[in-house]
């Protein structure tokens, strides 16, 4: 038997016998690391904690507070949930439980749906298999073994899912009396199983797929101790009641419609204003950036989508119709209007850079099963621009647009992150120009002084992008602001200017969003605000209340009078008690409600009640009007 000889993270060295485990290294470092151990990396590759060592390895030992614990924490539950299905419904057949980004979930194939008292069994069970402290094993065998294991046991999902590996062999874990087909890895033992939820149920086609199957998801959560989860379960109570369609229908701010359509939003009067507000907004602070306001048509020759790329790559998401015999899609995206708008002249290099913006309203088919409140609908509005410049500007408009966005989401309070999306398998463009663009975006990130992630695969068929990520007030991220860097559109569509040597050369074209839908980023503020809107964007910032019958002349003169001053006002002169009418307007979450009692008529004053209850002081309605105008302007 000879030695192996590994690398810690520290840089220093240890030698072990061969045939050396995670565990075991962790043993020969010390007893309280061996009991945190759950896992290790070898040449950064996660591992089972039951894994041979190798020669020359870099290895890190993985404990409960490392990084990659709770992915692995999540996947071990989610087959323990899978093995507590198995013993309660022998006749289910399991398909795939991953871990994903707050939990886990597992699909089954099972005539007998899944019920709350089905969920509270299979987590008592969960329990109780967690307490025996099973042993969990991962296994290599051929692949004619474990499509023999699996028939024999029914489990035809998992045989499909054999069938379509590559290679002689599979892995395979063993807990107790249960099997799953798995790469791993895993938890050594189900008594790390200590801090779980099953939280949601839902259907799911096998492998994504509406011709396939519906087969039962169970979704949980897992978190190293109870501690965490019970902090957890608390933000989804506390999602639950910031739900942007539950406080949409009760501050009456939109609605959706079977009769109008499934994706389609109403906008209701309230509404309609957040939106309004929100919207010339933007179109101040685009003006002011240097950008020109521009609107293209909903519809365009199918000609055009097909020289574009959009045909080719991107139809599957477009709406098509057809006028007098000529097709036409339904635009998904405004960037071929802006290239007409481009193309409609001869542009020299001293106009550059050009930027187009509009708030265009586009279509995308999604499918019925993905659909989500205003976060996920079939036709909304983006605050879509897109920059047309020289290549030598490229790096100053990228930085720009990413000033523009670190500026509006510290307006609206958001924290955020940054990721650089690469070449996605279907795409078009030469390497090249993706090079090119890529280098553009990575340039400006380390300028900008942010930490990114790369994430590999994922650009526009067209070009790389940025994507920023948002977080709200309950730490959740949101994908809203994007940057993509276009060689190839500009050359596809024969853009040009002619630079100062008077030859022609080929512009480079900046697509962004800054706030993305702006349907999507309603349904963030919403639950991020909780429906308590900051006063500036608040759809209605004052409500006027009366006491009685004998203060509806001058109330009626405070409203009309606030009204023409811009104050955006509500008035409630009902013949209730004023208590009710408070705790009406509170419930409709209205900044201030301003009460009109017989004092207030002697006085000619208003008295603001802030929607948390506190009183300011009686005031004219002329000092109210500035009051609100002063602290709008606070905000912005």
């Amino acid at each position: 038997m000879g030695d192996v000889k590994v690398r810690l993270p520290d840089g220093s060295e240890r030698v072990l016998a061969e045939g050396s485990t995670v565990r075991d290294l962790a043993a020969s470092i010390g007893a309280g690391l061996a009991k945190a151990a759950i896992a290790g990396k070898l040449d950064g590759t996660l591992v089972d904690i039951a894994t041979p060592l190798f020669d020359g390895a870099a290895v890190e030992i993985v404990t409960e507070r490392s990084p990659e614990a709770l992915e692995i924490i999540r996947h071990s539950t989610s087959h323990l949930m899978a093995q507590a299905v198995k013993q309660l419904f022998p006749q289910a057949k399991v398909t795939i439980g991953p871990a994903v980004e707050n939990g886990f979930y597992y699909d089954f194939d099972i005539d007998h749906p899944f019920g709350p008292e089905d969920i509270e069994k299979i987590e008592t069970r969960m329990g109780e298999l967690a307490r025996t402290g099973q042993k969990i094993e991962r296994q290599v065998v051929s692949k004619g073994e474990a499509l023999k294991l699996f028939r024999d046991m029914g489990e035809s999902y998992k045989v499909e899912l054999i069938e379509a590996i590559d290679g002689d062999t599979v892995s395979l874990y063993r807990q107790g009396d249960f099997v799953d087909l798995c790469r791993g890895p895993h938890l050594p033992s189900t008594s790390l199983c200590k801090a779980f939820k099953l939280t949601t149920l839902a259907g799911a086609y096998w492998r994504g797929d509406e011709k396939n199957k519906m087969l039962q998801r169970v979704y949980g959560t897992a978190f190293v101790d109870k501690k965490e989860l019970d902090a957890y379960l608390e933000r989804l109570e506390e999602a639950k009641r910031r739900d942007h369609r539950k406080l949409g229908r009760e501050l009456d701010l939109f609605s959706f419609s079977d009769e109008v359509g499934a994706g389609f939003v109403i906008w209701h009067p309230k509404g309609a204003m957040l939106r309004t507000v929100l919207e010339d907004f933007e179109r101040k602070e685009h003006l002011r950036r240097g950008y020109d306001i521009v609107v293209g048509p909903q519809i365009l020759k199918t000609e055009l989508w097909q020289r574009s790329g959009h045909y080719d790559n991107y139809r599957e998401n477009m709406y098509f119709t057809e006028v007098e015999g000529q097709g036409f899609g339904i635009k998904p995206m405004n960037c071929l209007s802006h290239m007409m708008i481009y193309k409609s002249q001869l542009r020299s290099y001293r106009d550059l850079p050009l930027r187009f913006f509009e708030l265009g309203t586009v279509h995308r088919h999604e499918r019925a099963g993905v659909l989500h409140g205003l976060l996920r609908v079939r036709c909304f509005t983006q605050d879509d621009a897109h920059i047309l410049c020289t290549p030598e500007q490229l790096d100053a408009e990228i930085r720009g647009v990413i000033s523009f966005v670190n500026d509006v989401m510290g307006i609206f309070g958001f924290e955020y992150e940054m990721e650089l999306s690469t070449r996605p398998e279907k795409s078009i463009g030469s390497d090249e120009d993706w090079e090119r663009a890529t280098g553009a975006l990575l340039g400006a990130l380390k300028a900008s002084g942010r930490s990114y992630e790369i994430n590999e695969g994922d650009g526009a068929f067209y070009g790389p992008k940025i994507d920023i990520k948002l977080r709200d007030s309950l730490d959740r991220k949101w994908q809203c602001a994007t940057i993509q860097c276009d060689f190839t559109l500009p050359e596809r569509f024969d853009l040009t200017y002619v630079d100062a040597d008077g030859e022609r050369k080929r512009p480079v074209m900046v697509h962004r969003v800054i706030l993305g839908s702006i349907e999507r980023f309603i349904g963030v503020l919403i639950e991020h605000f909780a429906g308590n809107f900051p006063l500036w964007l608040s759809p209605v910032q004052a409500i006027v209340l009366t006491v009685t019958d004998s203060q509806l002349s001058y109330a009626s003169e405070v409203f009309e009078l606030l009204r023409s001053l811009g104050v955006r006002v509500l008035k409630d002169f009902r013949n209730e008690k004023l208590g009710y009418k408070i705790r009406e307007a509170q419930l409709q979450k209205i900044p201030y409600m301003l009460v009109i009692g017989d004092k207030e008529v002697e006085s000619a004053t208003v008295t603001p009640r802030y929607r948390n209850g506190a009183n300011l002081a009686a005031m004219k309605p002329e000092e109210f009007a500035s009051f609100v105008s002063d602290e709008v302007k606070s905000f912005k």
